[in-house]
């Protein structure tokens, strides 16, 4: 009990960010009328690029480091602190791009405002890839696999309650006081999450594997060890189907959740609005989520998967093909909330359930190795093409349709060789 009050209490924490600072940075980017090639490139494509090279450090040097701190607290205590710093700079960079354009008045300001958005974002997300990495494998190392259904529900209500927060009382209040609330959630994750990386203790681990014999030039060890690294994670077409389904699962819901904001926008509905629905949907989910995490435990979070991925195919196609006014949207934003929400509650565990437990993070990035490339493509292809058909922002629905059923059929394929290697009660990872 002890355990999971510290857990979920960095989760609060951790969750209050996530909730705040994404919708916060597609208002301010809509806000300045930026192209939506370039705001997918920097919400969604430039994340994703630093998934793909920071992720896979990050995680095997996490699995592979032993202190008296543990393996994972030491990294997370140097990530907070960042991201806390890139959030304040966000808050602060409407401010700063003024100033900049006092002392330089011909240059533009929305061009000023997207450089220092750029720079702090950039810190943000840094600190963001490699934390995250580390505290879900923090979490995979303490909490023990027949509770992770159950864990992972109390996550998902603890994150569905700080989205309410956050969007019933202050996403209406973000196009006035949106320094003041990017600087409060920023401070307040600071100071909570390092409160928790101090009182949490990492148990025992098993040495980890013996370096090279030989005294290596550092440039031949790092290409020795990505050789090793992309060996073991990639030459199993088992993991592979694994990696693959994982991406195409959260991608899903990508679409709609990158330009939630400028399609309400575009279509007049009021911020406040906005964030009382987003709220609505959180509350649904919240009374779903802890029963979504025991049924995983007890059916499995590949069955959940399935489930889920049905229901949103049939919601993201009517979706498509009706949301065209204010109240249509909202309509199928709230169902897409409802049934993404499912998914993320019922499928949680996925991966803890799924990889080899001791490499954990390590199979864990090289699967954010391949939704980084995915989502790189994704997000200003989809900008692209919302901008040339004259902002159709249903086709966020279209393509949402789409990777449901890509994913419905891989998770199908993982299932079957799931079922050959034990199934539910006897499930043991292929070895690499």
């Amino acid at each position: 009990m002890t355990l999971f009050f510290w857990l979920l209490l960095g989760d609060f924490s951790w969750s209050m960010r996530e909730r705040s600072v994404g919708p916060m940075a597609q208002w301010y980017l809509n806000h300045l009328n930026v192209p939506n090639l370039l705001f997918g490139l920097l919400l969604s494509s430039f994340p994703a690029f630093l998934a793909l090279v920071l992720g896979p450090i990050i995680s095997v040097k996490s699995d592979r480091h032993r202190s008296k701190w543990g393996r994972r607290i030491p990294f997370l205590l140097v990530t907070t602190p960042l991201a806390t710093l890139g959030m304040v700079g966000l808050g602060v960079t409407p401010s700063i791009a003024r100033w900049i354009h006092g002392h330089f008045p011909g240059q533009s300001e929305m061009v000023l405002s997207v450089i220092c958005f750029a720079g702090f974002w950039a810190a943000f997300e840094l600190a963001t890839i490699a934390g995250g990495a580390v505290f879900g494998g923090l979490v995979n190392d303490l909490v023990p696999p027949e509770l992770l259904g159950r864990f992972y529900g109390l996550f998902r209500t603890v994150s569905l309650i700080d989205g309410m927060i956050f969007n019933y009382w202050l996403m209406g209040k973000v196009p006035s006081h949106f320094s003041l609330i990017l600087i409060v959630v920023g401070l307040f994750y600071g100071t909570s999450f390092l409160w928790v990386c101090l009182r949490v203790k990492e148990g025992e681990y098993p040495p980890p594997e013996p370096p090279p014999p030989l005294k290596l030039h550092p440039v031949i060890s790092f290409f020795h060890e990505t050789k090793i690294y992309f060996r073991e994670c990639f030459s199993n077409r088992y993991y592979l189907a694994v990696f693959v389904m994982l991406t195409t699962g959260s991608l899903t819901f990508s679409p709609v959740n990158t330009f939630a904001i400028p399609y309400a926008e575009n279509l007049g509905v009021d911020m406040d609005v906005y964030g009382k629905a987003v709220a609505f949907t959180f509350f649904i989910s919240l009374c779903l989520s802890y029963f979504l995490g025991w049924l995983a435990d007890i059916f499995h979070p590949l069955r959940m998967a399935m489930a889920a991925l049905v229901g949103y195919l049939v919601i993201s196609i009517w979706g498509a093909f009706c949301a065209k006014t204010p109240e249509h949207f909202l309509v199928a934003w709230v169902l897409h909330g409802v049934l993404s929400g499912t998914y993320y509650s019922g499928a949680a565990s996925l991966a803890q359930r799924l990889f080899p437990r001791i490499r954990f993070a390590q199979f864990a990035s090289a699967n954010g190795i391949v939704g980084a490339l995915a989502l790189m493509i994704l997000a200003p292809a989809m900008g692209t093409v919302i901008d040339v058909a004259g902002k159709a922002y249903r086709l966020t629905f279209a393509l949402g349709a789409v990777l449901a059923l890509i994913a419905l059929l891989a998770t199908w394929g993982v299932y079957g060789s799931f079922v050959k290697l034990g199934g539910p009660k006897a499930y043991i990872p292929p070895e690499v």
